[in-house]
């Protein structure tokens, strides 16, 4: 029985993707040992010291004694059963932790990348319809201001406006802990937290959407398919809907697959300054502590997103390209 394309699709890529993902594990474990430090370095800081005997005794209750290539292949062996090990900072299983903050950076990523891809496109095609006009001079000149910014900059100024000078939103966190919120007032309190995170991360990848938008649609517009559906006698905006916009999105929706690993570094910025317990903040802290297993987890983690994001991403370009196929 011959199975659907979809299906045969999905699983050469995930033969394509399971050695790039081994790669990237072995390499990232190799950086992390070369670098100064570990986990035990760490511990025994925030002790405030202790003897060569405490120390080399927990060295070898953590197994840091061994050779690298002899943790390399117990961390693979432990990871090939997707057992992403100990914290010994969290004092936790790393995939609890990971669980705890994925949900946070998941819902981070996706209100910025959703804001961002559609206001960039909605702005991207104005700006198109009325090249070299003011409208299309503001908006160009309002995304060169966005992609100029740095995303810690414009989080710092949101946060001075809107929540110092204003008071109108929460400086920081996911939620409000004293108030105990259920149901829809819960609902709100998260996204009132994440008005400011969402604006400062969504915002500068909304100027790439908004000029790469603009020169997709005025590319589309003088190909001969569309000034012959014009001389037909086509409507404006069903010409716009149904022959520009479907293949002007094509370059957009590929950025968009593409830009999504960068999303996950960027939030990283954002999540430490507003404090939002995500993955960011998580991957941060774990540098700082040389949690090594929960780095690790999280990199393995963010390398099975973006490979996820990549069949969907293909999926839609399949969907909005007629001429591609699955197989």
């Amino acid at each position: 029985m011959r199975m659907p394309p979809i299906l045969t699709y999905a699983l050469r890529r995930l033969v394509q993707a399971i050695p790039v993902v081994i790669l990237i594990m072995i390499g990232t474990f190799l950086l992390l040992k070369l670098a100064p430090g570990d986990t035990v370095d760490a511990l025994v800081g925030d002790m405030g010291g202790a003897d060569a005997e405490f120390i080399a005794r927990l060295r070898a209750e953590y197994g840091l004694d061994q050779p690298i290539w002899v943790q390399l292949w117990r961390y693979m062996t432990k990871l090939a059963t997707f057992d992403f090990g100990w914290s010994f900072v969290y004092e936790q299983p790393v995939s609890t932790v990971l669980m705890d903050r994925l949900g946070t950076t998941l819902l981070l990523m996706a209100a910025s990348l959703s804001i961002a891809f559609t206001v960039g496109i909605a702005l991207g095609a104005i700006a198109a319809r009325r090249a070299y006009s003011a409208t299309d001079n503001m908006i160009s000149v309002l995304g060169l201001v966005f992609y100029a910014t740095p995303s810690f900059f414009l989080s710092l100024m949101l946060m001075l406006v809107f929540s110092v000078k204003l008071g109108w939103l929460p400086v920081g966190g996911i939620k409000t802990i004293a108030a105990f919120y259920t149901g829809w007032d819960h609902v709100w309190d998260v996204a009132r937290h994440l008005i400011m995170p969402t604006a400062a991360l969504s915002l500068i990848y909304l100027a790439f959407y908004m000029r790469l938008m603009r020169a997709s649609v005025m590319e589309v517009a003088d190909l001969d398919y569309v000034r012959t559906a014009r001389a037909k006698g086509a409507r404006e905006g069903r010409l716009m809907i149904h022959h520009i916009m479907r293949n002007a999105l094509l370059p957009v929706v590929t950025l968009l697959g593409l830009q999504f690993s960068t999303v996950l570094g960027g939030s990283i910025v954002v999540e430490t300054i507003f404090t939002l317990p995500g993955l960011g903040q998580l991957a941060y802290q774990s540098v700082v502590q040389r949690d090594m297993n929960t780095l690790m987890g999280i990199i393995f983690l963010c390398a099975i997103i973006v490979v996820v994001v990549n069949f969907i991403t293909d999926l839609l370009y399949a969907r909005l390209d007629s001429r591609i196929e699955l197989a």
